[in-house]
């Protein structure tokens, strides 16, 4: 199997892990979204030390600046506020938001780099802002109701991305910091939380202890995905996560999508068919010129 192959089953099996994550969720639904949200805290930082101790990555967390580990504290916590969010939005069966939130985040994620990086943006990719806007706006003026979690998960993780890019590490090592930084919410839980929980039996345990399993193995495949395909293509087969959320809350767990929220979707899908066509072809361009010159 060639690299770029092996990169798009990579790929997929990330996307997957992630399409499917809130299964997962609402299995650990027997637990209040604090206790979730620890066990996945708590049992990442093992298995992350047992990866970066594997990859040898160990020189690279220990070599890190002040103002890096800074980043990564700010990042860490945009990290909390998305998974508290998501973890929240699955207990109060609101998948289909959770869905909306991850279709905006390449847009968010784009805005966020011509306010704040001076990236410059396309007439096509302002076209395909323009249109999310205009269809989160639409549902806000019909139902009179803001999708609270999905921009908290949009505008949470693309600061989030913003962050990690001031910062070159590994993915695994950086992911490491973030939740070693996030470990005194694990013990403000035990501390305040844990009296009000019920004893779990084995299975509930090693359910939440599941937790740090889903967190750390798609990121790796993720990891990996990025180094053998291009950015564009990796771009596009990002959309099969929340679009597998999206088809599993409609048909296994039955949630209703109004109207409105079907008019969102569609102006976000709408947007991100008008970004996908942007990125390619500007790949295309560059290969093109490449080749040219060569």
């Amino acid at each position: 199997m060639n690299q770029s192959n092996l990169g798009g089953v990579y790929a997929l099996a990330a996307m997957t892990i992630w399409g499917i994550a809130p299964v997962y969720f609402v299995a650990v639904g027997f637990a209040q979204p604090i206790e979730v949200l620890a066990h996945r805290i708590f049992w990442s930082v093992p298995l992350l030390c047992l990866i970066v101790s594997l990859v040898r990555d160990w020189p690279s967390v220990i070599r890190l600046s002040a103002k890096e580990y800074l980043y990564l504290f700010a990042s860490a916590v945009c990290l909390a506020v998305n998974w508290f969010a998501f973890i929240i939005a699955i207990s109060e069966d609101k998948i289909v938001e959770t869905s909306l939130g991850y279709f905006i985040n390449p847009l968010v994620s784009i805005f966020l780099g011509w306010i704040f990086l001076r990236e410059r943006l396309t007439r096509l990719q302002w076209c395909a802002v323009l249109v999310a806007i205009a269809g989160v706006s639409l549902e806000l003026y019909i139902d009179k109701l803001i999708p609270v979690y999905g921009l908290s998960l949009a505008i949470s993780f693309g600061i989030y991305g913003l962050l990690r890019k001031q910062v070159n590490l590994p993915a695994a090592a950086g992911l490491l910091v973030e939740c070693c930084f996030l470990l005194p919410l694990v013990l403000l839980y035990v501390l305040l939380f844990s009296h009000e929980s019920e004893i779990r039996t084995q299975t509930e345990f090693g359910l939440l202890m599941f937790g740090g399993v889903m967190t750390v193995i798609p990121l790796l495949f993720f990891t990996a995905a990025t180094t053998r395909l291009p950015l564009v293509v990796l771009g596009v087969l990002q959309y099969l996560a929340p679009s597998l959320s999206l088809i599993i809350a409609i048909w296994t767990y039955d949630e209703p999508v109004s109207a409105s929220r079907w008019t969102t979707l569609l102006c976000v899908w709408t947007a991100l068919a008008i970004f996908s066509v942007d990125g390619f072809y500007r790949f295309y361009q560059s290969r093109s010129v490449q080749q040219d010159s060569a």
